[in-house]
């Protein structure tokens, strides 16, 4: 069976589906937030959209949890490939850890203040929201050892096409990028995620390394 082939498919999917799924939610379902808004701006959008707020956020969390599924199946690929030391492939599964807790700090301050508006008021609000673009931020470069040391192994071995390799390392290139950086998170890490998925499993599970199977 096609899944059983690609055992990252299915985390894959789910992370991007949960992902896409939570901000319509949010962001859709939702009164408009004003551009630039105040703090009892903010506050009212809270409690106005108490449900569809918890709702998206909570999907969007739970997608960051798929991701680590993701991860942690990647982890396994990278690790057999690398061999004994397994350096870049323990780097790549602590910057996915670090993202993916990033990841659910990006809403979790909306989620505490829908949780607690009504013992909060607009100042604490307005400042739980604004969290989030730390969050988003600090989850940005969490992503570069995750993409980098993903790259080193597949460079190294047959664990990933080398085009891929390249493609992880554009992605964190522009990752460091600040004024652009979000556009590497939004938009790259599911293109790479739902590409990975299809790309691991396809060979057959014999990614050593190359001074390994070289002659002695």
């Amino acid at each position: 069976m096609t899944l059983t082939k690609r055992p990252l498919l299915v985390p894959a999917v789910l992370t991007i589906a949960l992902w896409i799924v939570g901000l319509v939610i949010t962001h859709s379902f939702t009164d408009k937030i004003p551009h630039h808004p105040t703090d009892e701006q903010l506050f009212s959008w809270i409690k106005g959209n108490t449900n569809p707020i918890l709702l998206g956020s909570w999907l969007w969390m739970v997608g960051c949890l798929t991701f680590l599924w993701f991860a942690a199946l990647l982890r396994a690929r990278l690790v057999e490939a690398e061999g004994s030391t397994s350096t870049y492939g323990t780097l790549a599964f602590a910057g996915a850890v670090a993202a993916a807790v990033f990841g659910m700090l990006i809403v979790a301050g909306d989620v505490g203040a829908a949780i607690d508006k009504d013992t909060i008021d607009a100042t604490t609000a307005g400042a739980f929201h604004n969290s989030g673009d730390m969050f988003f931020v600090a989850a940005e470069l969490m992503l570069i050892p995750f993409y980098l040391g993903t790259a080193v192994v597949a460079l190294r071995t047959r664990v990933l096409p080398k085009v891929w390799a390249f493609f992880s390392i554009l992605v964190a290139i522009v990752l460091v990028i600040g004024p652009i950086g979000w556009a590497a998170l939004i938009f790259g890490t599911p293109v790479w995620l739902l590409g990975t998925g299809l790309l691991v499993g396809r060979a057959a599970r014999t990614t050593r390394r190359v001074n390994e199977l070289a002659p002695a």
